[in-house]
């Protein structure tokens, strides 16, 4: 399936004689179908879309996003909430269950953008107390099945007693977080069954909340391979609560996600462009575009050579990434360019510094891959100390 992707000529850069490899090649125009595409599904609603940080990284993109109308947001670092804050996003869920210094970060982010509605994720008492005296909202995490974070979606009085502490620690409970991620590899119909009969215990779980008399505005489901899956449940459907999906992987596609989805019209935003360094072995060419350019967290194969049928990636190293040749094919030759998909984006975008924007073969400009990766190490705070500390030391020294 993967290697039947074929190559779109209006991926190919015109002159590629200075381009140094591996880079990532961002292309606006399918960005701008893929954002319609998943409006589409969404029946036009930008409102229903809590798009994720994770794939986006760039405040390029998520200036797109949010010229088109999409206004909520989640993500999984303090650095994905800052660039989001400063990219005009209105509401922006913490995707992740921060604790100790990058709580406090995260309640100098909401400080610095008081017109931001910013929330965050909590599991258990501890969690929620953390942000008593601040104006940040919380969403309960339900775990549903995926066994990565939250409370287990059968844990009924455990759900409603967080709740209830989240009132009592005098927040705002903004409503559920739901990520079923462990049906990507499910193929349909089961998917869509599974991930339906999860849906009908969640909802189940709303009605017990309430009649503990806990409101739920909000309920997150849906990843990318449970989106429509999601939109199609009927339970969510005309309900009390405010139902958001919160697919990342869609603004770009990758070769996972476009094999998921393959009859929503998603097409690749976002490749990784290598080049042939080696023919080292009969059988097999090497490119340039090892694990720290094209993200091997998704297994081998890493990737697709768009255009090249004949081309199966190999397991990668650190710089080198091989391909085995299907017997009678030629192989391109050494210096040749590929124009690589990955099969996981995300991690692949934020292996990078910075983004080409390639329009009608042409480099229009260079963007930042500004949420890639975390902040320093250290809060403002100690840096500070730090900082004098090294002024007191360096003139001590100079007496």
């Amino acid at each position: 399936m993967l290697q039947e992707l074929s190559f779109d000529e209006r991926y190919r850069i015109a002159d590629d004689q200075n381009l140094l490899t591996p880079a990532l090649a961002i292309y606006p125009e399918n960005i701008a179908s893929n954002i319609a595409c998943t409006l589409n599904v969404l029946r036009g609603n930008a409102d229903r879309w809590r798009a994720h940080v994770k794939t986006s990284k760039l405040n390029y993109t998520l200036r797109m996003l949010i010229d088109r109308g999409v206004r909520n947001f989640k993500c999984a670092t303090g650095l994905e909430l800052l660039q989001a804050c400063r990219s005009g996003a209105a509401d922006v869920l913490l995707a992740y269950p921060v604790m100790g210094a990058n709580a406090r970060r995260v309640r100098d982010i909401a400080i610095q953008f008081p017109r931001v509605r910013i929330s965050v994720l909590a599991e258990n008492e501890e969690q929620v107390r953390q942000w008593r005296a601040t104006d940040i909202g919380i969403f309960l995490d339900i775990n549903p099945g995926m066994n990565r974070t939250g409370i287990e979606q059968s844990s009924v009085d455990q759900v409603i007693a967080v709740a209830q502490s989240v009132k009592q620690a005098g927040l705002e409970f903004r409503g559920l977080h739901y990520y079923d991620g462990q049906y990507g590899a499910v193929s349909e119909p089961e998917r869509t069954i599974a991930a339906q009969a999860g849906y009908a215990e969640l909802v189940q779980l709303v009605s017990n909340l309430e009649r503990a008399s806990v409101i739920v505005p909000e309920v997150i489901t849906a990843g990318t391979p449970t989106l429509p899956c999601s939109i199609a449940y009927k339970g969510f459907q005309n309900a009390a609560f405010v139902h958001r999906v919160s697919p990342g992987t869609v603004v770009y596609n990758d070769a996972s996600s476009l094999a998921q989805l393959p009859s929503l019209g998603y097409a690749p935003a976002a490749l990784v462009l290598a080049r042939v360094v080696s023919h080292p072995h009969p059988g097999i060419i090497t490119c340039d575009a090892g694990h720290k350019a094209v993200s091997a967290d998704a297994g081998v194969p890493t990737c697709v050579a768009l255009g090249h049928r004949e081309l199966t990636s190999l397991s990668p190293s650190e710089e080198h990434l091989p391909f085995a040749v299907s017997e009678g094919s030629n192989p391109p030759l050494v210096g040749s360019l590929l124009y690589l998909l990955p099969r996981h984006v995300c991690p692949t975008v934020n292996n990078f510094d910075a983004a080409l924007i390639v329009r009608n073969g042409k480099i229009e400009s260079v963007e930042r891959v500004s949420a890639r990766g975390h902040e320093g190490p250290l809060t403002e705070d100690v840096n500070s100390t730090m900082h004098e500390a090294e002024v007191v030391s360096s003139s001590s020294s100079q007496r």
